[in-house]
């Protein structure tokens, strides 16, 4: 379990999840390295604890903007926390963010019009991007870390939920609960991300020289 655990809690002992996040944040920290500061970003789907984890909440290099369904109070000065859809962010306009950034957010807005949608509003919004998600065919999956999980047909998927303690929060005894989580997780594969972000560079994040998930980027 310790594999398992590692690749899925950053803040685990083992901490696969922490290193590939450090090294994701490394690779963002040499695109945005030549632009002026600050800069302004839109992190779609974040939070502050992830700022404040990677240490950068300094108000001379950045003005951060959270947007997420929920918007608690923001704790630093450089650092506006907005509730809205990333599928819809018609607050903003268009070019308004030097960078949009965005980790492992694509997956979970719904179907493919939604993830399209998100990934059109992404392009308009930003001047540049950086988005992250799970590749849909490493054989982990990485939200439940059990084998090929995400090909298992949906009553399949809420069984397992149901029965085992693969969530965050441990098992969901309700049947249709535990097949909404199910649902509610949509991995994409290489291709498809392609054609999300057709004008982007892929960078592949591997383990054990598989690609555990990709990182479109463009602008730097």
């Amino acid at each position: 379990m310790g594999l398992l655990h590692g690749l899925r809690d950053p803040e685990s002992g083992y901490s696969i999840a922490r290193r590939l996040r450090s090294r994701r944040f490394a690779f963002f920290l040499q695109c945005i390295a030549g632009l002026p500061r600050p800069i302004r970003i839109l992190d779609v789907g974040g939070t502050q604890d992830f700022w404040e984890t990677m240490e950068f909440v300094d108000p001379t290099s950045s003005r951060i903007t959270v947007l997420n369904l929920q918007a608690p109070a923001a704790r630093h000065p450089n650092v506006t926390t907005v509730s809205g859809d990333a599928c819809r962010m018609d607050a903003f306009e268009d070019g308004e963010f030097d960078v949009v950034f965005s980790n492992s957010v694509i997956e979970h807005v719904g179907d493919d019009a939604s993830q399209e949608a998100m990934a059109a509003e992404v392009r308009r919004v930003g001047r540049r991007y950086f988005v992250q998600t799970p590749n849909l065919y490493f054989p982990i999956e990485p939200h439940f870390m059990f084998p090929f999980f995400q090909f298992l047909p949906i009553p399949a998927r809420g069984w397992l939920l149901q029965n085992f303690a693969l969530s965050w929060g441990g098992r969901i005894p309700d049947r249709e609960s535990a097949r909404e989580a199910a649902r509610g997780v949509r991995l994409v594969g290489l291709s498809r991300f392609r054609k999300l972000f057709p004008d982007a560079a892929i960078y592949r994040e591997r383990v054990l020289g598989l690609s555990k998930s990709f990182v479109a980027h463009r602008g730097f």
